[in-house]
C-alpha cells in the first residue's frame, strides 16, 4: 500500500472528538461538531486547509511515524477536496456505461411514442442511434426522453 492510501484509511478510520477539532473549526468559522466523527469526513469541509490539519498533534504524529512526505501531504489535500466530485462523476460514468448495452432494436418506431418530445421524436428517427447512451448524446433529446424510451424498451 502506497504512502497516500495509507493516509486516506488512516483519515477513513480514525475519529476525531469534538474537543479535539471545535477550535479549529470556530477559527475558520465552520459549525463545530457535537459528537466524534471520521477525520476524512470533518477534513473534507473547505473551509479547512491541510496547512491547518497537518497541526493537529493526531496528524502531525502520523504523518512523523509514517514518514509521509509533503507531495503525499498535497495529494491527499487534493483527494480530500475533490473526492466528492470524483465520486459523483465516476457514478454518471458508470450509468452511461450501462446504456451503452441497453440495445435499440432496428428500425424502431420512435414517432409511435408520443410521450417523447416532438423534437426527440424527429432526431431519434432521422439518426436512428442503436444504444440508450447513443440516443443521450443527441441534441435535443433530453434526460426526460431517455427515461420514457428506457421504460419502452422494457428497462
Amino acid at each position: 500500500i502506497d504512502a497516500t492510501n495509507l493516509f486516506i484509511a488512516f483519515l477513513e478510520k480514525t475519529s476525531i472528538t469534538p474537543d479535539v477539532i471545535n477550535p479549529l473549526l470556530t477559527e475558520v468559522n465552520s459549525a463545530p461538531i457535537k459528537q466524534s466523527m471520521k477525520m476524512a469526513k470533518v477534513f473534507s469541509r473547505p473551509q479547512l486547509t491541510m496547512d491547518r490539519i497537518i497541526q493537529l498533534p493526531v496528524v502531525a504524529n502520523f504523518i512523523t511515524t509514517q514518514n509521509i512526505g509533503s507531495d503525499v501531504v498535497e495529494q491527499l489535500a487534493i483527494h480530500l477536496k475533490y473526492s466528492g466530485y470524483i465520486h459523483k462523476e465516476k457514478n454518471n460514468a458508470d450509468k452511461l456505461n450501462r446504456l451503452e448495452n441497453v440495445k435499440i432494436p432496428d428500425n424502431f418506431d420512435f414517432m409511435s411514442i408520443l410521450s417523447l418530445s416532438t423534437e426527440a421524436r424527429q432526431k431519434l428517427t432521422k439518426i436512428q442511434p442503436s444504444t440508450i447512451a447513443q440516443a443521450s448524446r443527441i441534441s435535443g433529446v433530453s434526460p426526460s426522453d431517455i427515461s420514457v424510451l428506457l421504460v419502452h424498451l422494457g428497462r
